[in-house]
């Protein structure tokens, strides 16, 4: 048993409104990603601090959490009046840097598709790795950590209960990864596709043009009836809920499913009368709603 083992604990004060984890039990991460991410925290050996940290991640004691270029910057509440604030800082890559990496991953489509997709390509590393960087910490000494709170342990119970947040919080959107590398979702695709038209200028396809006639465009002439098809209701109501899953750093009691799923069943009823459905589908979809 570790030296830190025997740090007594506290009991923080409670927040209202606080960032919840929404893995209230297990893992806080499924993707190989965000297990990669919190792996480095869990070999840093600070002992029960990492059971109390996951503790606070699920009671909500993180008030805010900013995630910059380089820096994440939060505040947890403990046992004192105010809360603790936390630093986890990640060296950003270079303008240069992210331009060579840009033109390497444009050569591979699938890593542009795959990331609007929500994954991140297990082989993205080796693009990082054939530039010598590397986008995941690999060890202590690539992050610096900081906490106001009293504790000698760094990281402390307050860093891990962010750390695992933003664990979790990888899992849903690997973008955020880049930021934290110091590179925003827009921008990276932006440099993609430039990269992309580099190599091959063909591939991006010019604008077409708008019609002379603004009345042309204003008054385009209305779809056939049968281009519209029959009025059905979804099979799932909140289908798009369902797959986005979790949102990172959500702070209500209930899951924004659990919240919204009841609004999107009460517009599509209202949105099958208003276009005249069928009775008998407005009735089976009240009935499953």
């Amino acid at each position: 048993m570790g030296f830190y083992e025997y740090y007594p604990p506290s009991r923080p004060r409670r927040v209202d409104g606080g960032i919840k984890a929404q893995t209230q039990r297990g893992a806080f991460a499924s993707r190989w990603w965000a297990k990669r991410w919190i792996a480095v925290l869990e070999s840093f050996n600070i002992g029960a601090r990492l059971g109390r940290g996951r503790g606070y991640a699920r009671q909500g004691q993180v008030m805010d959490i900013q995630i910059a270029p380089g820096e994440v910057k939060a505040k947890v509440q403990g046992s004192r009046a105010s809360p603790y604030r936390v630093s986890i800082q990640l060296k950003p890559l270079s303008v240069v840097e992210w331009r060579k990496l840009a033109k390497a991953m444009a050569a591979e489509a699938r890593f542009g598709a795959m990331l609007l997709a929500g994954e991140m390509p297990k082989d993205i590393e080796e693009v990082f790795q054939a530039e010598g960087l590397s986008l995941f910490p690999k060890a202590r000494g690539d992050l610096k950590t900081e906490c106001s709170c009293p504790d000698y342990s760094n990281p402390c119970k307050h860093i891990a209960a962010v750390y695992y947040l933003l664990g979790e919080a990888f899992d849903q959107d690997p973008f955020l990864m880049f930021r934290l590398r110091g590179m925003e979702r827009d921008a990276l695709l932006a440099r993609l596709g430039e990269a992309a038209s580099d190599e091959d200028p063909e591939a991006v396809a010019p604008p077409e043009p708008l019609p002379t006639d603004p009345l042309a465009f204003w008054n385009a002439p209305s779809p056939p009836d049968a281009a519209v098809g029959p009025l059905l209701a979804p099979a799932k109501p909140a289908a798009l809920l369902r797959r986005l899953g979790p949102f990172p750093f959500w702070r209500g009691e209930r899951s924004p499913r659990e919240e919204l799923e009841p609004i999107y069943a009460a517009m599509g009823r209202s949105a099958l009368e208003a276009l005249g459905g069928a009775s008998e589908e407005i009735r089976r979809f009240r009935s499953e709603s």
